[in-house]
């Protein structure tokens, strides 16, 4: 059964994850307005609080996810639930997601 309160779209962008004084890139593999599963060398177990970055090619601005928190983790990938982000990064964040949802369907058509 789905628990997944917001569609989560195919979107990979690369960006930087940090935990405690540990920055490293990383890229989400999809994305919803709530979370995430990102691939990077970041060793994370679940509970943590990370920050992070997404890097939107043409866009000069990374939008930042303040808090995100580590549902679980395999190998290097691990989902996040988004906690903390100010209104205007939500809104860059659904734009990004409505951009890729447009791509999705114009690819199926």
């Amino acid at each position: 059964m789905e628990r997944r309160q917001h569609r989560r779209v195919a979107a990979r962008v690369k960006g930087l994850v940090r935990a405690n004084s540990h920055e490293v890139e990383g890229e989400t593999i999809d994305l919803s307005r709530s979370g995430a599963r990102i691939e990077s060398s970041l060793v994370v177990e679940p509970g943590t609080q990370i920050s992070v970055k997404l890097v939107i090619p043409g866009d000069d601005t990374p939008i930042v996810i303040e808090q995100a928190q580590v549902q679980w983790a395999v190998d290097r990938t691990f989902g996040v639930r988004f906690l903390k982000m100010s209104a205007q990064e939500l809104d860059e964040l659904e734009q990004l997601i409505d951009e890729s949802i447009a791509l999705d369907e114009g690819r199926e058509s």
